[in-house]
């Protein structure tokens, strides 16, 4: 019985997320097969999953998604590291904070994307220069959101720690760490989603394999469908990064009701 009712749940959400697509596929369909898209802008969906069929089956298509993902998870990586430990050490420490309260402000509203030329000029074309962007695109939102989550610890916490007489190592890893989780895990959140857009712009602009080569490359060829092989792709890919990483929260910071 319980099962059941889980099932309907479940069903009813996944109907809910995809009835709106469903309807968009439809219209577009019509569209493009009644003329009243463009063809040469449009492709039917007859012709886009033809051809990401064949593009499959080739295994070119698996090369570019594993181009753009090992680049993501590089540079993801790295700066999730340099994220969370500067972020630990300016949240904890005012000194460090007003120390870097105005370059963190001049520096962070600059996007990633608007520094690939720069990168290109001094790290040259190759994987190091898309990593680098990747890295930056990444690091600003997990900075951000960790030193906000080490500032708002609650006062009160830190107070029974000083009561039961813990140690300041006791009193990071078993109050403020679990406090900042939530922001933490927020800031994460939005740095896969940077990368994730970053890695496409890099591919974009100096790249012969990715997602974003392949829509660098369908829109210099006049090839609408791949274009939106690329798109279709960034968005897919997008939003399976996303639940990952919502599933992982949950599990990760268990202790938090908002986060199930």
């Amino acid at each position: 019985m319980n099962t059941d009712f889980g099932l309907n749940k479940h069903l009813k959400s996944f109907l809910y997320a995809i009835w709106i697509p469903a309807i968009l596929v439809i219209l577009w369909t019509i569209g493009s097969n009644t003329r009243v898209l463009n063809n040469s802008i449009f492709p039917t969906p007859q012709k886009l999953f033809g051809a990401w069929y064949e593009m499959i089956i080739s295994g070119k298509y698996l090369t570019h998604v594993i181009s753009s993902f090992s680049r993501v998870i590089k540079g993801f990586f790295v700066g999730s590291i340099l994220g969370i430990t500067l972020g630990t050490i300016i949240g904890l420490f005012s000194s460090a904070k007003k120390s870097t309260v105005a370059l963190i402000g001049m520096l962070r509203p600059i996007p990633a994307i608007a520094l690939i030329p720069l990168f290109i000029l001094s790290l040259g074309i190759g994987e190091t220069s898309k990593v680098a962007v990747i890295v930056l695109g990444s690091f600003w939102p997990i900075l951000i959101n960790t030193i906000a989550g080490l500032s708002t610890t609650d006062p009160k916490l830190l107070e029974v720690g000083t009561i039961f007489d813990k140690s300041k190592r006791q009193v990071l890893f078993n109050i403020i760490f679990p406090s900042a989780a939530p922001y933490i895990f927020t800031g994460l959140r939005l740095g896969v989603s940077s990368s994730w857009t970053c890695v496409v712009a890099a591919e974009m602009i100096a790249a012969s394999s990715g997602i974003g080569y392949l829509i660098s490359y369908g829109r210099e060829m006049a090839q609408p469908a791949t274009l939106f092989i690329g798109v279709f792709s960034m968005g897919l890919y997008g939003l399976l990064i996303e639940l990952l990483v919502i599933n992982l929260q949950k599990k990760a910071i268990y202790w938090i009701p908002n986060s199930k």
